[in-house]
């Protein structure tokens, strides 16, 4: 990533604050990946598929984007060893590898945007080859690692035999019972919409330096859409700051991104009193 002439205020001048995290939310979030993923069989045995349905996409938005991102990061305050168990387990319930995904998120964050970035390829791609980087997303990372993590390639492998085993169980109980299978086939469908949301929407890679290659977004509702999550410039900057921290982080940059005017993205249906469309390249 081409670095910006004008330099952001260093973490110290933000406040180390935004780098601490107390034992309980430490834990609330550790636990909440697992109560949206444990809401989802009983709701599902019981026949109440809305409520089952929207406890998987709870699952989804809070592993990959949140809680999983934390992990990759180390964001958390765990131990190393026990941050790569929680990031193991809770993205191969996932069905994904957790390691796959932290290898190439970190070398996002070191490459972006050359062309060797594997994880954000889609921010030079058009919407439709977004879409269906998207069904191919997560064999294409994770073949990626396995070439180039070679400390790692183990651990990575058998995740991916994990996965694949929990796939072939769901497929042999379905006969019994297609709650297992249906869990499968949403997961993954749900994971073909991160090169979108992950790569395609935060992203500029025409932009000249750090500080417009990735589009800065605000206004209410990109908090609602998002749930206080679409922080992306912000999180480019400052990747130690965990996810918990994003608004307080973004409220104290809005001063430096107004001085270098760094605009913010549009997001949002009505402004000074008149509709207007959300629109990425504004």
């Amino acid at each position: 990533m081409q670095r910006s002439t004008v330099k952001p205020p260093t973490l110290g001048q933000l406040g180390h604050d935004l780098l601490l995290l107390s034992t309980s939310r430490r834990a609330f979030s550790l636990g909440v990946p697992f109560l949206w993923l444990g809401a989802y069989f009983p709701l599902a045995w019981i026949g109440w598929w809305p409520a089952a349905v929207f406890s998987l996409m709870g699952f989804s938005f809070v592993t990959y984007g949140s809680v999983s991102h934390d992990l990759v990061h180390g964001n958390l305050g765990l131990p190393r060893r026990i941050n790569a168990v929680f990031l193991t387990l809770i993205e191969l319930l996932a069905l994904r590898s957790g390691h796959a995904y932290r290898a190439a998120h970190l070398n996002h964050h070191a490459r972006y945007p050359h062309e060797d970035d594997v994880e954000g390829a889609a921010a030079r791609m058009s919407l439709g080859r977004t879409l269906l980087e998207g069904v191919i997303f997560q064999p294409k990372i994770c073949l990626w690692a396995l070439k180039h993590m070679k400390k790692e390639r183990r651990v990575i492998a058998a995740e991916i035999v994990a996965v694949m085993f929990l796939i072939a169980l769901a497929v042999a109980l379905a006969p019994a019972t297609k709650i297992l299978l249906i869990y499968v086939v949403l997961m993954i469908a749900g994971s073909w919409t991160i090169p979108l949301v992950t790569s395609y929407i935060p992203h500029d890679a025409s932009g000249s330096n750090e500080l417009t290659q990735t589009r800065l977004f605000r206004g209410r509702m990109a908090s609602l859409v998002a749930l206080e999550h679409l922080y992306h410039l912000e999180h480019h900057l400052y990747p130690e700051v965990p996810h918990h921290h994003w608004p307080e982080l973004a409220r104290r940059l809005d001063p430096f991104f107004a001085r270098v005017g760094v605009s913010p993205v549009p997001f949002t249906l009505w402004r000074d009193g008149k509709r207007r469309s959300f629109a990425l390249n504004q």
